[in-house]
């Protein structure tokens, strides 16, 4: 069975970094292209970043390049995002998913999905 666990939000001042964590297990994750999404209340889950199982590559929303920061370490089964210089409005709930393959950012490209993990940016 196909687990993705998200771990690592919280409440965080404007300016400041967050650590997001996401365990994964039941499948061959050194192989598996994986991501971020994020959604607010009401609105459309956005895809942030994910990084291509097939060459590495990474990609990113123009929302929050060059503030975050997708990592897998394939030794620990984990998929990582570092969020720094956080802003209000990167407010939401943070999905970690997975697929065999891909590297889009759009939701339906993605088949498995984490449960999320809450953030909280204060102004």
């Amino acid at each position: 069975e196909v687990q993705l666990v998200e771990s690592g939000g919280g409440l965080v001042q404007a300016g400041g970094s967050l650590r997001l964590s996401c365990a994964a297990s039941g499948f061959f994750f050194y192989s598996y292209s994986v991501g971020w999404f994020r959604q607010v209340p009401g609105k459309e889950r956005e895809g942030i970043s994910c990084r291509d199982g097939f060459d590495g590559a990474v990609y990113y929303a123009d929302s929050v390049k060059g503030r975050f920061t997708i990592s897998k370490d394939n030794t620990k089964n984990t998929v990582y995002l570092q969020m720094t210089n956080l802003k209000p409005e990167d407010t939401a709930v943070y999905y970690c998913v997975a697929s065999r393959a891909g590297n889009s950012l759009a939701a339906e490209r993605w088949d498995y999905w984490g449960q999320g993990t809450q953030v909280t940016v204060r102004a």
